[in-house]
């Protein structure tokens, strides 16, 4: 199958499936995940023409990385290939801290590329911004890797306005993934004007809201060791969950009318939001890929568009999305 493109950035422009595929919950976060069957999946997505694969360093810690080098092997050539460093973490899963350090760049750089199998990564993003060390010396070392030819365009991720332009100055920046969905939109008043005038795509993470606006999640859904359980994402707790629950059911409504699901409703809020815009929808299951893949054809009127956004204001959703807002938005 063939799927729409997106190109991601003008200065150091990257061509890209339409709708990306987030890996991480293959690994960890989103309960249980299963290697083979996340390999199944992410194989099902490039047959579907998804061919933007998103992990990080971070995600298992480091066993994401490795499934998704064994579900390319043989089919390199396909992929756009995004990983990210910047939120270290000790084997055993325990948190060390956010390193944007020079030194560790190159290093966690050179480990990707190891448990990737490959030779070059499409799409490098610094995960989280260190607010110790200058961001021009860290996309300094960043642009060395491109001169090196391990990495072949550069992204930011959850970075402030000014943040942006600073590295942009340094070297032009293709991406930045930031999360972004009709639950999440603090981005569109600084950030997103600034990347568009930058020439900067946008990579939307949980476009889907963490999942909450497929309209399959609720208390009584989620796996033993979910984060989305464990006061991790206030959005999913108590009064707050209940209150969101009753934005989803307005979606749902909506999404009958349109005779698709919630889910594909949302995304294609998303998508609608500009052809600079490649949403990144996570899952690790094969019917839920083929279900976001949908999305893509589905048309939004400016009546549409209109009717969600008086369905989920802005000012509605009960919650902050993470419970330590202290590392986004830097």
């Amino acid at each position: 199958m063939t799927l729409q493109r997106r190109t991601l950035g003008t200065t150091s422009a990257l061509d890209v499936s339409i709708l990306g595929l987030g890996c991480m919950g293959m690994s960890e976060f989103y309960g249980t995940g299963d290697e083979a069957t996340g390999i199944a999946t992410i194989r099902r997505a490039l047959d579907l023409g998804v061919t933007f694969l998103d992990t990080a360093d971070m995600y298992g810690p480091f066993t994401n990385e490795q499934l998704v080098g064994k579900a390319i092997a043989g089919r390199r050539d396909e992929v756009q290939l995004a990983t990210k460093f910047g939120n270290e973490r000790n084997p055993d899963g325990s948190w060390v801290g956010i390193n944007g350090s020079p030194d560790y760049v190159r290093s966690a750089c050179d480990a990707s590329l190891a448990r990737l199998g490959v030779d070059h990564i499409d799409l490098y993003y610094q995960h989280r911004v260190d607010t110790s060390v200058p961001i021009e010396e860290t996309v300094g070392a960043m642009k060395e890797l491109v001169d090196a030819g391990k990495v072949r365009h550069l992204g930011l991720s959850e970075a402030a306005a000014d943040t942006i332009r600073r590295a942009h100055a340094v070297h032009p920046i293709t991406a930045l993934q930031s999360e972004w969905s009709l639950f999440t939109r603090d981005l569109e008043d600084d950030v997103v004007p600034t990347v568009r005038e930058l020439g900067i795509g946008l990579v939307p993470y949980s476009p889907l809201g963490r999942g909450i606006l497929t309209g399959a999640v609720s208390a009584d859904t989620l796996e033993a060791g979910d984060s989305r359980a464990t006061g991790r994402f206030p959005r999913f707790e108590g009064d707050a969950l209940d209150a969101n629950l009753q934005l989803v059911a307005k979606v749902r409504e909506l999404a009958e009318a349109k005779g698709c699901t919630p889910g594909q409703l949302a995304l294609a809020w998303v998508l609608a939001q500009g052809d600079d815009v490649v949403p990144i929808p996570g899952t690790k299951r094969i019917p839920y890929l083929e279900e976001n893949v949908g999305a893509a054809d589905v048309t939004l009127s400016d009546a549409d568009l209109k009717a969600l956004e008086d369905a989920v204001p802005r000012d509605a959703v009960v919650g902050d999305r993470y419970g330590d807002m202290s590392t986004v938005n830097k």
